[in-house]
């Protein structure tokens, strides 16, 4: 077996492994994140316990990271360390178990676009703009009905209003399986993804 080996992430033997990402979701925390899972999941690591804490970020890298996730040969858990906000909800259902701390929070809105302060948008221009936010809060939306127990007037609802959701009710909407402390076993191989600001 090749081993790839990532700066900052040691070969392990172990078959579960701890990765903590405290980010938002970009190109350059997307493109590093999912080296780490490549890298692990070539060494064979059987399961993988995603610490996962971010406002949110780009749409077309989280349903990225998403898709990925889904496809990696490990049994995947995240687990809300903290808040899980925006896109960062799809990346965060991506789990097969899914656990919130206590004290985590999931706030969910809709798709926003920014525009230069001096912009000046033609009636095509705003057309492409609402079709392409229109189109990602669609599969947004998919995703997390398909992995939780919410339906589609309820996401839609959330998306109207900014609903933050703490992790006791995010049990009930089939969110996470269970509220509970991160507890990572004594001498378990954690990866910390670091990025500059």
């Amino acid at each position: 077996m090749t081993v790839l080996q990532i700066p900052g992430v040691p070969a392990v033997h172990d078959k579960t492994v701890y990765v903590s990402f405290n980010a938002e979701i970009n190109v350059n925390t997307t493109e590093s994140l999912l080296a780490t899972l490549a890298n692990l999941a070539s060494q064979g690591v059987a399961e993988v316990h995603l610490l996962i804490s971010t406002p949110g970020g780009e749409v077309m890298h989280g349903i990225s990271l998403y898709n990925m996730l889904r496809a990696f040969p490990f049994k995947l858990v995240t687990h809300n360390t903290s808040s899980v906000n925006s896109i960062g909800n799809a990346v965060f259902l991506a789990g097969e178990e899914r656990y919130a701390s206590p004290n985590s929070t999931f706030m969910f809105h809709g798709v926003q676009v920014g525009f230069q302060t001096a912009s000046r948008l033609d009636a095509k221009q705003l057309r492409e703009n609402l079709g392409t936010i229109d189109a990602d809060q669609l599969r947004i939306a998919a995703i997390i009905e398909e992995r939780s127990q919410l339906t589609e007037p309820q996401v839609r609802a959330f998306f109207g209003e900014a609903h933050t959701m703490h992790a006791a009710e995010a049990v009930g909407a089939g969110i996470i399986d269970e509220v509970r402390d991160v507890k990572i076993p004594p001498g378990s191989p954690v990866a910390a993804l670091v990025f500059q600001r």
